[in-house]
């Protein structure tokens, strides 16, 4: 991904509401499949980590990255915005 795509998806991703919200049980199985949804559905979401996760919000925004082939846009203190292109669907 290049500079120019990651800051359009950041000027993008500024008026996006949080739709996800990381606490203390940190990443679990179900919230993955839920983020896997959502970025089937829109492509780029935001997440927030709540003060109560044991976990940073940088090594969050990797493991789901990981997790789910996605790329991180921006992880500024406790938000965290990632992109992952949908899936053609099939005709």
């Amino acid at each position: 991904m290049t500079g120019k795509e990651r800051a359009a998806f950041r000027k993008q991703a500024n008026a996006l509401p949080a739709i996800f919200q990381i606490g203390k049980e940190g990443l679990s199985g179900n919230m993955l499949v839920g983020v896997d949804n959502a970025l089937n559905k829109r492509e780029l979401i935001k997440l927030t980590v709540l003060e109560s996760c044991d976990e940073g919000a940088k090594d969050l925004c990797d493991r789901i990255c990981a997790a789910l082939g996605a790329e991180p846009i921006q992880c500024i203190g406790r938000k965290i915005v990632i992109y992952r292109k949908a899936p053609e669907e099939k005709k």
